[in-house]
C-alpha cells in the first residue's frame, strides 16, 4: 500500500509541472499584461512618476524578458533579479491590481476555500450514500421518486438561481445569515468557539447550492450501479440460501456499486471548486473565487497563476485520495498495478 500511494505522489510531480507550463501559457495568451497597459494608460497621460514604478516592477518580476525565462523565474528555477525566488521558494509573487504581494491578498482565503469545498465534498456523500443505496433497495417506491425528483431538480437549477432562493427563504424562514463567512463581529479576532459557530452557520447556504448538482449525479451513479449488482446471479442465489437481507446487501453488491462511487471524487472535486467561483461572487464569500476571476479580468498574472495553481493542486490531492479510498475499497486495484510494475 506504501508503494502504490508512493507511486501516485510521484505521479503528480510532472502533473503540476505541466499544468503549471499551461496555466502560464493562457494566461499569457491575451495581447499584453496588467504593467503593459498600465505604462501604456501613464505614457498617455505623462504620468512620469508612475511610470517608473511600472518600469521598476516589470524589471524587478522579469517581464521584460522571453516568455520561457518568466516562467522558469516564476517557478523558482531560473534567477530572476534578486536571484532564485519563486514558488518553490515561497515568493508567490505581486499582485499588481491590488499593490501588494499574493501572499496578502489570497491570506485567510484559502482556508475559506478549502473548507467551503471540504464542506461541499461531505455534504455530497453523506447526502448521496443513503439517498442512491435507498433508491436502488427501494426501486420504483415513493423514495426512489423522492431521490429522482431531487436530482432533477439539483442538476437543472442553475446555481446562482438556488443561490438567491435559499438565500431569501433561508433568511426569511430560518433567519440564516446573509453573504460571507461569518458574522463581522468576529472579524480579525483569534478563533474561538464562536467563531467556529459563525462560520458552520454562513457554510449551510453555499454547501447545499455548491453540493447539490454534484450530489443529484451521485445519487444517479451509485442507484444505477446498485440495481445492477443487485440483478447479477449472485445476488439471487444468496437470496435462495436465505442470506439475511442486509447482510446480502453489504457482503458484496454495496461493495463493488461503490468503486465508480468512489472513484468519482477526482472529477468531483473540480466541478465544485469551478463551480463556488461563481457562488462566491452570488452570496460575497471570501475565498479565492472573487480574486481569480478580477485577476484574470485585469491579466494580474502572478495572482491569477498562483490561484490556478492553488484549484489544480486542489483536484491532484482529490485524485490520490481517490485512489487510495479505491485501493482500500478493493485490494485487486493495488495489486493489479503491482503486478504491472514487476511485470
Amino acid at each position: 500500500m506504501l508503494r502504490f500511494i508512493l507511486r501516485r505522489l510521484l505521479v503528480m510531480i510532472p502533473t503540476l509541472i505541466a499544468v503549471s507550463m499551461l496555466i502560464f501559457i493562457v494566461i499569457n495568451l491575451p495581447p499584453g499584461d496588467y504593467l503593459s497597459n498600465q505604462i501604456a494608460e501613464l505614457r498617455a497621460t505623462g504620468q512620469e512618476a508612475g511610470l517608473a514604478k511600472a518600469e521598476f516592477l516589470r524589471r524587478e518580476y522579469a517581464l521584460d524578458r522571453p516568455l520561457p525565462e518568466q516562467y522558469l523565474v516564476w517557478i523558482g528555477v531560473w534567477p530572476g533579479p534578486n536571484g532564485f525566488n519563486g514558488l518553490l521558494q515561497g515568493d508567490l509573487g505581486w499582485s499588481f491590481e491590488f499593490n501588494k504581494p499574493v501572499a496578502e491578498v489570497v491570506g485567510e482565503t484559502l482556508w475559506f476555500t478549502v473548507i467551503l469545498n471540504l464542506a461541499a465534498v461531505l455534504f455530497v456523500y453523506l447526502v448521496s450514500f443513503p439517498l442512491g443505496a435507498l433508491a436502488a433497495i427501494r426501486a420504483n417506491s415513493w423514495v426512489d421518486y423522492l431521490a429522482a425528483t431531487v436530482g432533477y431538480i439539483g442538476l437543472a437549477t442553475p446555481n446562482f438561481l438556488l443561490a438567491l432562493i435559499l438565500l431569501y427563504y433561508g433568511q426569511k424562514w430560518l433567519g440564516l445569515p446573509i453573504g460571507g463567512l461569518l458574522d463581522a463581529e468576529y472579524e480579525n479576532q483569534p478563533m474561538s468557539w464562536g467563531k467556529i459557530g459563525s462560520v458552520l452557520e454562513h457554510l449551510i447556504v453555499p454547501t447545499i447550492v455548491i453540493g447539490l448538482s454534484g450530489t443529484a449525479a451521485m445519487v444517479r451513479r451509485l442507484r444505477a450501479n446498485l440495481l445492477d449488482e443487485l440483478g447479477k446471479p449472485y445476488v439471487v442465489t444468496a437470496k435462495a440460501k436465505g442470506v439475511p437481507p442486509l447482510r446480502r446487501l453489504t457482503r458484496y453488491p454495496l461493495r463493488m456499486a461503490l468503486n465508480p462511487f468512489v472513484s468519482d471524487i477526482g472529477s468531483l472535486l473540480p466541478s465544485l471548486v469551478s463551480g463556488s467561483v461563481l457562488i462566491s461572487v452570488v452570496l460575497s464569500l471570501p475565498t479565492i473565487g472573487p480574486a481569480l476571476l478580477g485577476a484574470l479580468r485585469a491579466q494580474d498574472i502572478f495572482l491569477s497563476g498562483f490561484i490556478l495553481m492553488f484549484i489544480s493542486l486542489l483536484v491532484l490531492v482529490g485524485m490520490l485520495i481517490s485512489d487510495i479510498a479505491l485501493a482500500l475499497l478493493d485490494p485487486r486495484i493495488r495489486l493489479g498495478k503491482g503486478r504491472k510494475a514487476q511485470s
